[in-house]
């Protein structure tokens, strides 16, 4: 099938796929009813208005309450302000601005040459992705955390600021999952931003303290040690290496302990490797997906943080194999196997998230720079012949006002192309004029039934013989 030419069949194709999309969301997956952000906004409402405890709290009619460090009820104290209405508006703003933002530091700026229509385009396929669907719908954090870290993802790889490493400070204080960014620090050896990432997530803790002294000592001694306040470790929605455990009958800890610890190793030599090569956005994206692996409870919405794993198997120049891994991922596949996740078929298919992150962990492309952002081996800088008379003339030319940008010269003899910045979007790989934000370069500042997907994210009681009559929900 051929792309239009024309705008009047851009426009056509795109309303038809809008309609595709809106018929696919109001028929495939039930909306979740702001279940979380009614966590949130009863939370907070209790605890000022009420005098109630935060971690005492639950949605009426169900055993669900607050979950997070006592940091994020403090961060969420405005919607103690407004009511649920407005609290849920502000929940769609701020994470349809979270989402632009992580898109516009995974793509770079190259995604204005498709303007309208490829925006369009972009927006149908995001719209598809179950783990964005989950996060709008239930309300939850998990974007505006992805956009925490991003905003580190340049300033850490450079040093150039005295504030890297903030936002991940800000992130792990909010939830714990994205406290493994620190890691990645320590890994990189950036030891300042490790620091000041760490400075900032103890002071936001400390901080909870003083604001909410009794719900810090109920957290942090007795309900972070209390898998169940979150909801069954076997529910299929738990896409974790600790849910795929459950499902298998396997409660032993030192099992999953010493899976933890191998990810874990996976994940240092990898992210050293990425690191070593320059290449900080495959080191971001093998973060996101480790912590996914590792975390006892992964709820599907809780994945967002493949999204940059996808931008870099693009980037690597394999948009097929990030086409079809994301295809999966829209499907809301893992639900079929709700009610029973036996035999061969229910450990493949009701975990198929868990393999595709774990797959994404082993197998994403590291390395794969544009040119002038690959560094220079040591034999190739001991033998390269120096450069010609010509090279200085076309030096001082591309100073010029005018002259062609840097990334256009090539210095004769050396071979070395001169390039600025990444953009994750490029097929190839190669983009010597832009800069996604990521990099140190120069440029940087920096299922299938409506039953299952109704059901609630960590649902604490034995699956129903009919699913679809439950209407009781749940906070991740």
């Amino acid at each position: 099938m051929r792309a239009p030419r024309t705008d009047r069949g851009r426009l056509l194709l795109l309303l038809a796929l809008a309609a595709a999309v809106t018929v696919f969301t109001a028929t495939v997956p039930l909306l979740r009813d702001w279940f979380d952000l009614r966590v949130y906004h009863g939370t907070v409402n209790s605890w000022i208005h009420d005098g109630g405890r935060v971690y005492d709290y639950r949605v009426p009619g169900t055993p669900y309450g607050f979950t997070y460090p006592p940091f994020a009820a403090v961060v969420m104290l405005p919607m103690a302000l407004v009511g649920l209405r407005a609290a849920i508006v502000a929940a769609l703003l701020l994470n349809l601005a979270a989402l632009a933002f992580a898109v516009r530091m995974c793509v770079g700026p190259r995604w204005r040459r498709y303007g309208w229509y490829g925006a369009g385009l972009a927006a149908c396929a995001l719209a598809l992705f179950e783990p964005l669907r989950d996060t709008f719908s239930f309300g939850q954090v998990n974007l505006l955390l992805l956009a925490l870290v991003l905003v580190d993802a340049g300033p850490p790889a450079s040093g150039r600021t005295r504030w890297a490493g903030v936002g991940i400070g800000l992130a792990g204080a909010v939830k714990l999952t994205p406290a493994l960014f620190i890691g990645l620090l320590l890994v990189a050896r950036r030891w300042r931003a490790a620091a000041v990432a760490t400075a900032v997530a103890v002071a936001a803790t400390a901080l909870a303290a003083l604001v909410a002294p009794d719900a810090s000592r109920f957290y942090w001694t007795r309900a972070l040690w209390d898998t169940t306040r979150v909801g069954r470790l076997d529910y299929v929605s738990n896409q974790s290496l600790q849910g795929v455990l459950a499902r298998l009958g396997v409660e032993s800890r030192a099992v999953w302990a010493v899976l933890v610890l191998a990810v874990l190793g996976w994940w240092a030599g990898r992210a050293r490797r990425a690191v070593a090569a320059g290449d900080w956005q495959a080191a971001f994206a093998l973060t996101g997906l480790t912590a996914c692996l590792v975390s006892p409870v992964t709820w599907v919405h809780h994945l967002v943080w493949l999204l940059p794993s996808f931008a870099v198997l693009i980037r690597a120049g394999r948009p097929r194999v990030a086409g079809a891994l994301y295809a999966v991922l829209c499907t809301s596949v893992v639900w079929l196997w709700f009610d029973d996740a036996s035999g061969v078929d229910g450990f493949l298919g009701s975990n198929a998230y868990t393999w595709i992150t774990l797959g994404l962990l082993v197998w994403l492309p590291v390395g794969h720079l544009p040119a002038g952002r690959r560094p220079m081996s040591r034999s190739t800088s001991a033998t390269a012949a120096p450069p010609s008379a010509a090279a200085p003339a076309i030096n001082a030319a591309s100073d010029q006002p005018g002259a062609l940008p840097a990334s256009t010269a090539t210095a004769t003899g050396t071979g070395v192309v001169r390039g600025t910045g990444v953009d994750f979007g490029a097929g190839s790989g190669v983009d010597s004029g832009a800069d996604s934000g990521f990099g140190p370069g120069p440029g940087n500042g920096h299922g299938r039934t409506r039953s299952a997907s109704s059901e609630p994210t960590g649902s604490t009681r034995p699956a129903a013989a009919n699913p679809q009559s439950s209407s009781s929900r749940a906070s991740s």
